[in-house]
């Protein structure tokens, strides 16, 4: 059966093309994922009635939405305070930093940490996670305030890492995941 193509429009009313495709490994569920170029590949079992594809559709509509309502919720103040509250419950307070905020000019990075320098002590992470679950955000936030003890990928940096946060080596397989399913790799920085 051939690939179709749908349209369905998001929360800020912008036009997504979905790439419906009839997979015969699936049985009862499907899976959809953003592709490259930007548009949706939902994969739908193979026996799955046409008029079934809209209320898929509609589902779909509906978590972009959610995941963008978590997204305008995450600003750079409560960004501060997870910062905060994870260097108290995972690090005992004893990371200092000058500051850290949301931005959107990462394409290959999820966050950045300066130590020297007219910036020292600056945290920037990339705004594309912001849908992302929290407990993944936190990981990233943990692994560059761990780069003001540890500058660089050392042994210690990733002992402290995991010993801090430790649900660390799963938000890097939902990393290296999503990195897949959008068509790229994400650095550690």
């Amino acid at each position: 059966m051939p690939d179709t193509k749908q349209t369905l429009t998001d929360a800020n009313g912008r036009q997504i093309t979905v790439l419906v495709r009839h997979d015969k490994r699936l049985k009862k569920s499907s899976r959809w994922g953003w592709q490259p170029d930007g548009t949706i590949l939902l994969r739908v079992p193979f026996r799955l009635p046409k008029r079934s594809i809209a209320q898929l559709l509609d589902q779909i509509a509906a978590q972009l939405q959610k995941q963008e309502k978590i997204a305008e919720r995450r600003t750079d103040a409560e960004l501060q305070q997870r910062a905060e509250y994870l260097n108290q419950k995972h690090f005992g307070g004893k990371i200092e930093w000058k500051a850290i905020r949301w931005v959107g000019n990462m394409n290959h990075r999820l966050g950045s940490c300066t130590n020297g320098g007219p910036t020292d002590g600056h945290i920037r992470i990339s705004d594309k996670i912001k849908g992302w679950p929290q407990w993944v955000v936190d990981a990233v936030i943990a692994h560059e305030l761990v780069h003001r003890f540890h500058p660089h990928h050392s042994a210690e940096f990733w002992a402290t890492l995991k010993a801090g946060y430790p649900l660390t080596e799963r938000a890097r397989g939902f990393i290296e995941g999503m990195g897949f399913a959008e068509g790229q790799s994400y650095e550690d920085d």
